[in-house]
């Protein structure tokens, strides 16, 4: 697993960006799959999970993922639960209450993780190109406020994702980010392909951070490339595979 300085020297916080190692999960699906939408056997990714919960010395149903639909909806968490499969849809979670994970799914697109921990409240957001776009990292920040954070105390941390060099898009793909901002021209380089682009994920979610007024950092792994270490779709794809594993990233308050 993975940790990022920027929240593991936090007082109170506990995170961890999963690869896709430690789990018991067979095939294309080795090993840690976390996502109940992949065509894993459920009790393979409800073990995973239980895992991944343990390392925060919480059980499996302390663990909160939500479907993810490429939104800007967030969920805050305060003692509603549920089970995964037949999570809320959504792309984001807050909350302000220790004894639960908030974790977000990915196999590409970037995790989110947000912590202010003097007001101790964290949030984890989904941010593929549509919710990076929508501005999921601001309503995510938004529903933190409401709970009493304050965005210049908050840190985000952007876990694995597809990076620039490996993320290719077609030629209709730039027009959304350009009309939003110009200057998002230079987040899109060129491609070996004619019409085509290589988009920078990572880099164009770090300037919306930025522009929020949050401290930000990312990890700096390429889903994609790091075939060893993380899932990817797009890899799994351009390979001709239909299904992907979903990688885990999860944030929790210390009690």
């Amino acid at each position: 697993m993975i940790q990022a300085r920027a929240l593991a020297q936090l007082d109170g916080v506990q995170h961890r960006f999963f690869t896709r190692r430690g789990g018991v999960s067979e095939g294309l699906y080795s090993s840690l799959n976390c996502g109940y939408g992949s065509g894993d056997s459920p009790d393979n990714v409800k073990e995973n999970r239980r895992r991944a919960a343990a390392e925060f010395a919480l059980g499996e149903t302390d663990l909160l993922t939500v479907h993810q639909i490429h939104s800007t909806d967030v969920l805050t968490v305060a003692d509603h639960r549920w089970t995964s499969p037949g999570a809320p849809k959504a792309d984001a979670l807050v909350t302000d209450r220790p004894g639960v994970v908030l974790g977000v799914l990915s196999a590409d697109c970037a995790p989110v993780l947000f912590a202010d921990p003097e007001a101790r409240v964290i949030g984890a957001a989904h941010a593929g190109w549509k919710g990076a776009l929508g501005g999921v990292t601001d309503t995510t920040l938004a529903a933190m406020e409401a709970l009493g954070a304050r965005r210049e105390r908050v840190h985000a941390v952007i876990g694995p994702c597809i990076a620039g060099a490996s993320y290719e898009v077609g030629p209709e793909f730039p027009a959304p980010f350009l009309a939003q901002d110009a200057a998002n021209q230079r987040f899109f380089g060129p491609s070996t392909r004619a019409g085509h682009f290589m988009f920078d994920l990572p880099g164009y979610l770090l300037q919306r951070l930025a522009r929020a007024g949050v401290a930000a950092s990312a990890t700096g792994h390429d889903t994609r490339a790091g075939e060893d270490e993380f899932f990817s779709y797009r890899r799994n794809t351009l390979n001709g595979v239909r299904d992907y594993g979903r990688g885990l990233s999860a944030i929790a308050l210390g009690t």
